[in-house]
Parts: C-alpha cells; sequence; structure tokens
C-alpha cells in the first residue's frame, strides 16, 4: 500500500501541542518522559504542557511541600533569563581547567542540562563557543556553579545559561575533572539523572525518584493559584482569599 504525502501529515505528531492545564494528565508520567522518543507522545506532552506554564517558585512550593526542601540553589542566577528543564549530567573542575567542561558536553545526553561545579570564580569555565557547541549537541542548558565569560554573546544566544558570577579570562584546557559525578553543592547533592528547571526568578533542582510526585503537586499547586488569581479577578483581596478576614 503506497503512503501519500496526506498520510504522512496527518501521522506527524505536532511536538509544540499545549494541554489547558486543567487537562492536564500526569498519571502515567515519568522523569524518562522529559525527552520525546517516538513512543511516549501523550506522556510527553503533558508533562511538556505542565513545565511550560509552571515557575520555579511554584516547583519549589511543590517540593517544599513534599520534602520540607526548597530545591533551589540560591547562588545561581539566569544570565540570558531564558526557561529551561531538564535532566542534569553533572561536570566537576577547577576554575583554571576549561577543558573537563569541553568533554562533559560530549559525554552529556541529549536534552540534558550540564551542571557544572568549580572551586572558585576566578576563571571562567564557559562562554561563547562551548555554547555554541553544546546547543549544536542537542545541549539544553548549561548551569556554571562559577563563572561564565563572553557575556556580550551569551546575553543574545537562544540557550539558557545560569551561573554565580562571571570574568573575562579562562584557564587551560586541562581535561582533568570528573563528569557524571555526584556534586556537593552546600551540603545539597546534585546527582546525575536529576531534575532541573531554571528561569527567571533562578533554578530548582529535584532529585529523580521524587520527580513524578513533585510534578503532580506542582500541578496542584499551579491550579490552585489559578483559581486565586480568578477570585482576586472577581473582586477578592488576596487577605480574602486566603482567610485572613
Amino acid at each position: 500500500m503506497s503512503i501519500t504525502p496526506k498520510d504522512l501529515l496527518h501521522n506527524k505528531k505536532d511536538l509544540n501541542k499545549n494541554i489547558a492545564v486543567e487537562n492536564i494528565d500526569l498519571s502515567e508520567v515519568s522523569i524518562d518522559d522529559l525527552v520525546y522518543n517516538k513512543k511516549n507522545y501523550e506522556n510527553y506532552i503533558n508533562l511538556k504542557s505542565l513545565l511550560d506554564c509552571v515557575s520555579t517558585c511554584q516547583i519549589s512550593d511543590a517540593y517544599n511541600g513534599i520534602s520540607r526542601r526548597s530545591g533551589v540553589i540560591k547562588e545561581l542566577k539566569p544570565i540570558n533569563k531564558l526557561r529551561v528543564w531538564g535532566r542534569i549530567t553533572t561536570c566537576v573542575t577547577n576554575s583554571d581547567d576549561w577543558g573537563t567542561s569541553a568533554l562533559a558536553i560530549d559525554e552529556s545526553n541529549y536534552g540534558d542540562v550540564l551542571f557544572i561545579k568549580t572551586n572558585n570564580s576566578d576563571m571562567s569555565v564557559w562562554g561563547e563557543l562551548a555554547s555554541t557547541c553544546a546547543k549544536k549537541n542537542g545541549i539544553k542548558s548549561t548551569v556554571i556553579y562559577g563563572s561564565v565569560r563572553d557575556l556580550d554573546a551569551l546575553y543574545y544566544m537562544d540557550y539558557p545559561i545560569f551561573a554565580c558570577d562571571y570574568a573575562p579570562n579562562a584557564g587551560s584546557a586541562l581535561g582533568l575533572g570528573e563528569i557524571n559525578v555526584d556534586v556537593d553543592i552546600n551540603g545539597m547533592t546534585v546527582c546525575p539523572g536529576d531534575f532541573f528547571y531554571g528561569d527567571e526568578t533562578g533554578v530548582v533542582v529535584i532529585p529523580q525518584k521524587l520527580f513524578k510526585k513533585v510534578m503532580i503537586q506542582t500541578l496542584a499547586v499551579k491550579l490552585k493559584e489559578s483559581n486565586i488569581i480568578e477570585d482576586i479577578n472577581q473582586g477578592k483581596t488576596l487577605s480574602q482569599v486566603v482567610g485572613l478576614k
């Protein structure tokens, strides 16, 4: 049987489809559904629809309701104010060794967020060239617990960057660091495969074992806040809505 162009168009999956928040179904999703694999279309679209309409604030509130932890790494700030989410590939290196960052690009999976921790912010381990290569390789974003450079380029790139600081100087391509190891950030452990969400407000990291539970709670937070906004638009004050009056 021949396949016509019309058949191909009919069967093509719309990966930009968005489901109204009140219709999102997370009952079957897992952290693996963060990336479309040709077999998980419904789960991917439901999860993407949620993550496209929530914020770090709502995810942090949801995580706090489950674990009494915020998931926030407050030192990390958005460099170019772009929203991103995905699973984490980790990298640990010294600030004088940007070579490990280059190697980590090759080790990251498609759709991952590359999370790099350096020992200090004295020198940059990431800039325009690394961002260009990472984006070409299918990495969604880079997070540097340390310094970046080339802000004149990074500000305008369609590639989300989060960092603690910036510095114009870089070290050398030593390649002496480690990739895909657990990373300690002030007592908080970031593991390979954990979930990362970043936006204009900051970043949140969620352990992969709690991913589904936090996503379901995030949906509940989003729906609750949407109802509060509706009440305010109908004339109630915030103090009335939360029961202070």
